[in-house]
Formats: structure tokens, C-alpha cells, sequence
């Protein structure tokens, strides 16, 4: 008998879900993060689902976490002081970057640039030279090369990055200075290029393992003290990482490689979205995670989330595989003010986290969010107790809410309405990002929304953006917990190949191809995964001959055997054309080759939900005053356990559970699946009926 357990840190609540291997019983729990050092939330949490579930720790044998260090680190600028090893003539590399400023045409009048991960007075250049073909042009000379390291052990580096000019093609050069690095600087990470990203362009490359320095040391100390602390508890335990692109590391691999954790935490909940998505039938999905901090978006396509060659976090971008997540500071505890130059009311970016949290809570917060505003218009009824164990305190939102509505000139509700507006209008521009900014229809896409406030919000969403139904999962406030408990081991593999396709043939690509997907299958079977559970896709870096913009194309070996390069060029033009509206009649060019290899995630059984009628009368425990599109309202409050299957909740209506709570709007109505999702629909809208792995279409 043994356990799994998913992990996900948040802003304000730390999320566990546990799952019985053979059965796939789970259980759950929500516990405040502890910003200070996440392990103590993870640890408190741990003991909690223990607990309800009546087991002993030594019980679970795999623990699968998403976290935030290696991001916070970032955000905060508190990662290692970095050494940097460049090629003789490149030791301003990270200052000339690229041309690149945000903001527009007049952005550069505002914009402060930040300052590199790796100060100039931190890099050295090696006297050495690597042809773009991979051959040696000037050996590496190692005597200068000590005595520059001997200088930054005096500069009290904690962390070296080596990136070589062309080290994509040969990394001789890097691995000596790794090994020279070692005898002069001991006990220092050394972090090479041609290991953490080996592709081509300078600048790129270096900044992304400069970024995995950075990070770390500190994501070093974090997950090898939360594996002891785990271990302590549970011998046998494993601990896992999530990927920024939905996929899991060994702890090793997360400790060597964070820079691939940017988006662990986020990550999560569109693999959660997912499943639990594709379970109902709905394969085209806008994922909405709303938190205590921060929202999170991303687009789901064919039942694939969308991936980006690049992650960004800040303004810092890294080539690192991440699922195209967009990040909004809006969440349960953006706090609410009124500037005084302009008199206009803003939500966020600020937040109240979990400490003190929100005046609600009763924990010391007297700063108006978001939270303190859904209490005031009665979406959180003060029957509920969030985690199951946190009371609310409506008279303590309503004096930090009062004080939105005298800066305004209006009634503390009024004001609880406009925070509640303008924070919806501050994910729709999120959701936007992810789906019209590139070239989607959001009404062609169901809205799954979860996470502690999503479902307070996915209603009002969905209206705005036109996207049903408004998907309501159970469990919202711990879908990334499970995201990160029933993934999958991950590991990828790519080369830089130049080739203009008139210059190649499927053949060369076919083998290139399938030696990177051997070298990931390696990288799995390290970590026990046999080769008969892997799953293994394919991408290729395509441009037009000519340009520096590429594009990353899904490959399909069979259609690549079938029908040549234009099992590759017909996907590249249609995409082309999806983003920038055309497609140019130049030749292609392949950049970049990559394979990825996953592994096989658990199974969680979850019996179909009892059927009832339509009444959901037996699921109502009480009366809400509530204030909804400008007028009052009494809204009938159903706790969800209690729901049945074929259930039509008429809003105005609030559907409460522990760890989360979702509001349907007058309107609106509610239909409970077999799966136990929520599905949100205006009144008169008619689906058909959904065929499992299909969108559904309606009309009005």
C-alpha cells in the first residue's frame, strides 16, 4: 500500500492532494503558505491530509511539488552572486543583450533597464576559440584562465556560469574550465551552456545560464532540505519537481537545472485543467487560476496546452520550454486603492499574501482586496470557513472596503462592486493575451477556472469574454495539486541544426531526431522509468531563409516518412499565417531539432457522481443577501457535496465547498456533470451534446 502526494505553493495557501496508488482514492487539504520557508507550509500541510486520510506519513513513497523559489528568487533579486566565463571579445555580452525595449514607441523615455544576473566586475574572458563547424581554432589557454578564477574567489562568487562561443557545437572547452573551476573555486556550482540550453545564439544561451545560476543555490539549500525533512518522515520517498513545461524532474535534476522550474507552480494547474477537462469532453479550454497573489492563463488546444520556447518572469527572459502561461497580479488578496493624483480606483498589483492576508481573515490586514470585497457583496457567505477551518469576519471587510467607497464618494458595496469589476477586466486583458493576441476565439473555448477565487470569478469571465461553459472542476482550490500529482517524469533533448531544407533531407532529420529522443529516454531510465511507459514527441525551430524570427513546429515522424519536409512546411506556413496574417514564398530553414520524453502519470478513479433530478433543493443549506449587477439580490447557497448529477442550480446562486467557492450569476445557470464539474451557461443557451474528445457547439 502505498501513497502519492501533489504539492502546489502558493501566494497565500499551500495545496495538497493525496492519492491511494491502486485505488486512486484521494484526499485533500489547504494550509497558509509560510513565505519565510515554503517547507514549513508543506510540511504542515502534510500532517493535515494525513490526518483526514488516517494514514501514517511513512505511507507515501512519492512526493510531486510545484514551487515558486526558483520564480520569487528571481522576482525578488535575492539569487547567488554569479561569475561569468565568456570567450575573449564577448565579456559585454549580457549588457548588449538585444534591442529590445517594452512600452511602445516612446517606452524607452521610462524604461529602466535591470542590471545583468552577473556584474561585469564578475566576468572573466577565456582565451579560447570554437569554430561555428565545432572545430578548436585558439586551444583553451589554462594558466591565464587560473588566475582569472583565482580574482573572482576574491569577489566571494557563490555560483559560475560558462558560455563559450559556439560550445552548442563542441563544449571541450567548457567542460575543462568546469574541471578547473573545480580545483580553484570548491564548493562553487559551475553551470555550463552547452549543458543547461546547447543552441545557438550568444546572448540568449548565456543569459539563460547566468538565470540558472542565479537561482541555484537557493533552489540547492530549498529542495535538499525539504527532501530530508521528507525523508525524516518517510524513508522511501521521492521527491519531484515540476517543469515550467508541465512535465516532472528528479530532485537532482531540479537542483542542477532550476532554471527550468520558472513556471513549476503555475504548470500544475493547466495539467490539472487538463485532465479533468478532458474527462467532461471539452479539448479547447482558456484555464483560469486564481490565487491568493497572482492569475494565471494559458490556452489549451486540442486537448495540448500551448508551449513557448521562452519563459519570462519579470524581465527576465530564458530559453526554457514552459507551457505559455501569462501572468496577471490579480488574485484574492490584490489590494485595492485609489491613487491620489487620479482619483481612479486600482486593484493590485500589490497583495496582501498570507500575511497579514486580507482584513477578513481577522489576522491584522487592513487593506481593502479582493477577498474583502466578494465577502462585502456576499459571495463568501460567513457560513463558510475557508480550508475548512478559517472563519471570515464580514465587519472587518466592510471597514477596509468603507474606506474605497469614501476615497470614491460611494456606498461600501458600490465599492466592493467596482473592485470586483476592475479585477475581472485585469484577467480578461490576461486572457487575451493567450487567445486573441494570437490569433484564437476565445468563444470557441470552454473557461475551466479554478484555484482558491477562481470559481468567484469564472461566471462574470465567461460573460465578458463570450466563453462556454464556464467549467467549475471539484476541488478548484487544490487542481494544481492534483496537475502535480498525476503528471509525469519529463526530460527533453535538442541540437542546433542549420539547414536550409533544399540542403537536408527527411532522412538526416529522421535521425537526427530520433538520437535526441534516445539521449531523453536516457535521462528517464536514470530515474527508473522503464522505455515501454515513455511517451516521446518532436519539434523542429523552422524559419523562413533569411529572418531571425522561428517559429516551433510539432513533428510527426509518420507524416514526416510519408510525405517529406512538407509534413513540416505546411504547419509552419498555416501557423505563419495564424500570427502575422501571411506566409512568404521563401525557402525554409530548420534553427533548432528537439526531442521530449515523458513518462506515464498515475491514474486517479473517481466514480461517476449519483444521478439526482433536476431540483438541487437537498444541496441548499441556507439564504445570501448578495449584490449582483448593480442591484441586491437573495441567493440560495448549496453546499457541493451534496449535489447530484443532472442538478440545475439557477443563479443568482452560491455552490460552497472547502476549498473554494463558486458564484452563478443572475442569468445563469449551473448543471452538475457525472464528473461532478459545475458547467455555467446563460439562460436559453442551448449546448449539444458533448462526444467525448469534442468541443461542444451551441447556438443562441
Amino acid at each position: 500500500m502505498s501513497y502519492r502526494l501533489g504539492v502546489d505553493v502558493g501566494g497565500t495557501f499551500t495545496d495538497l492532494l493525496l492519492v491511494h496508488e491502486s485505488s486512486g482514492q484521494t484526499w485533500t487539504a489547504k494550509v497558509p503558505s509560510t513565505p519565510s520557508d515554503q517547507s514549513v507550509g508543506v510540511l504542515n500541510g502534510l500532517a493535515r491530509v494525513c490526518e483526514r486520510a488516517g494514514i501514517e506519513p511513512g505511507l507515501i513513497h512519492h512526493v510531486m511539488h510545484g514551487t515558486t523559489v526558483a520564480t520569487n528568487t528571481v522576482l525578488t533579486g535575492t539569487g547567488a552572486r554569479c561569475g561569468l566565463v565568456t570567450t575573449c571579445g564577448y565579456r559585454q555580452v549580457l549588457q548588449i543583450a538585444r534591442s529590445f525595449v517594452p512600452g511602445g514607441l516612446g517606452g524607452w523615455v521610462i524604461y529602466n533597464k535591470s542590471l545583468p544576473m552577473a556584474p561585469l566586475s564578475c566576468t572573466i574572458e577565456a582565451h579560447e576559440r570554437i569554430g561555428a563547424k565545432g572545430e578548436v581554432v585558439t586551444p583553451l589557454d589554462e594558466a591565464a584562465l587560473r588566475e582569472q578564477l583565482r580574482s573572482l574567489r576574491s569577489r566571494q562568487i557563490e555560483a559560475l556560469t560558462v558560455s563559450l562561443v559556439n560550445a552548442f557545437a563542441n563544449d571541450v572547452h567548457e567542460r575543462r574550465i568546469k574541471a578547473i573551476a573545480h580545483e580553484e573555486l570548491p564548493g562553487i556550482p559551475v553551470s555550463l551552456s552547452s549543458e543547461v540550453v546547447p543552441e545557438m545564439q550568444e546572448y540568449e544561451r548565456t543569459v539563460t545560464t547566468v538565470a540558472n545560476s542565479y537561482v541555484r543555490p537557493r533552489v540547492q539549500r530549498y529542495v535538499h532540505n525539504l527532501q530530508g525533512a521528507l525523508a525524516a518522515k518517510s524513508p522511501q520517498v521521492k521527491l519531484h519537481i515540476l517543469r515550467s513545461d508541465g512535465g516532472l524532474a528528479s530532485s537532482s535534476s531540479a537542483e542542477e537545472y532550476p532554471v527550468n522550474l520558472l513556471m513549476s507552480g503555475p504548470a500544475g494547474g493547466v495539467t490539472g485543467a487538463l485532465w479533468v477537462a478532458l474527462q467532461a469532453g471539452f479539448r479547447n479550454l482558456l484555464t483560469v487560476d486564481v490565487g491568493g497573489t497572482s492569475t494565471d492563463v494559458a490556452l489549451i488546444m486540442n486537448g495540448e496546452p500551448r508551449l513557448r520556447r521562452e519563459t519570462t518572469v519579470g524581465d527576465v527572459t530564458v530559453r526554457a520550454s514552459s507551457v505559455d502561461i501569462r501572468t496577471v497580479g490579480a488574485g484574492g488578496g490584490s489590494i485595492a486603492h485609489v491613487p491620489e493624483l487620479t482619483k481612479a480606483l486600482r486593484v493590485g498589483p500589490q497583495s496582501a499574501g498570507a500575511d497579514p492576508g486580507p482584513a477578513a481573515y481577522g489576522r491584522g490586514g487592513t487593506e481593502p482586496t479582493v477577498t474583502d470585497a466578494n465577502v462585502v457583496l456576499g459571495y463568501l457567505p460567513e457560513m463558510q470557513r475557508l480550508g475548512g477551518d478559517m472563519a471570515l469576519r464580514r465587519e472587518l471587510a466592510q471597514q477596509a472596503v468603507q474606506k474605497i467607497g469614501t476615497a470614491l464618494g460611494k456606498s461600501t458595496e458600490d465599492a466592493a462592486r467596482g473592485i470586483y469589476d476592475i479585477v475581472n477586466e485585469n484577467m480578461v486583458g490576461a486572457l487575451r493575451l493567450v487567445s486573441v493576441e494570437q490569433g484564437h476565439d476565445p468563444r470557441d473555448y470552454a473557461l475551466i477556472a479554478f484555484g482558491g477565487a477562481g470559481p468567484l470569478h469564472a461566471n462574470a469571465l465567461s460573460r465578458l469574454l463570450g466563453s462556454w461553459p464556464s467549467i467549475i472542476p471539484p476541488g478548484p482550490g487544490v487542481l494544481c495539486a492534483l496537475g502535480d500529482a498525476t503528471t509525469a517524469v519529463r526530460d527533453e533533448s535538442a541540437r542546433t541544426f542549420i539547414r536550409k531544407f533544399p540542403e537536408t533531407t527527411p532522412k538526416e532529420v529522421l535521425r537526427v531526431l530520433r538520437e535526441l529522443a534516445d539521449d531523453a529516454a536516457r535521462a528517464l531510465e536514470r530515474d527508473k522509468v522503464p522505455r515501454r511507459e515513455m511517451r516521446v514527441g518532436y519539434q523542429a525551430d523552422v524559419r523562413y531563409h533569411g529572418q531571425g524570427l522561428q517559429l516551433t513546429i510539432a513533428v510527426d515522424l509518420t507524416d514526416l516518412e510519408k510525405r517529406g519536409l512538407a509534413a513540416i512546411t505546411e504547419p509552419f506556413d498555416a501557423e505563419h499565417q495564424r500570427l502575422f496574417t501571411f506566409a512568404l514564398p521563401l525557402e525554409h530553414e530548420f534553427v533548432n531539432l528537439r526531442a521530449f520524453v515523458q513518462g506515464r502519470g498515475i491514474s486517479i478513479k473517481r466514480a461517476p457522481l449519483a444521478r439526482g433530478g433536476t431540483s438541487p433543493r437537498a444541496a441548499a443549506v441556507g439564504r445570501q443577501k448578495v449584490h449582483m449587477d448593480g442591484r441586491r439580490h437573495t441567493a440560495t447557497v448549496y453546499e457541493r457535496a451534496k449535489l447530484r448529477a443532472g442538478n440545475r442550480i439557477a443563479g443568482p446562486a452560491i455552490v460552497i465547498e472547502m476549498d473554494s467557492t463558486t458564484v452563478i450569476l443572475p442569468g445563469h445557470h449551473g448543471v452538475v456533470d457525472v464528473h461532478a464539474n459545475i458547467l455555467i451557461y446563460p439562460d436559453g443557451y442551448r449546448p449539444k451534446p458533448v462526444r467525448r474528445g469534442t468541443k461542444p457547439k451551441a447556438r443562441r
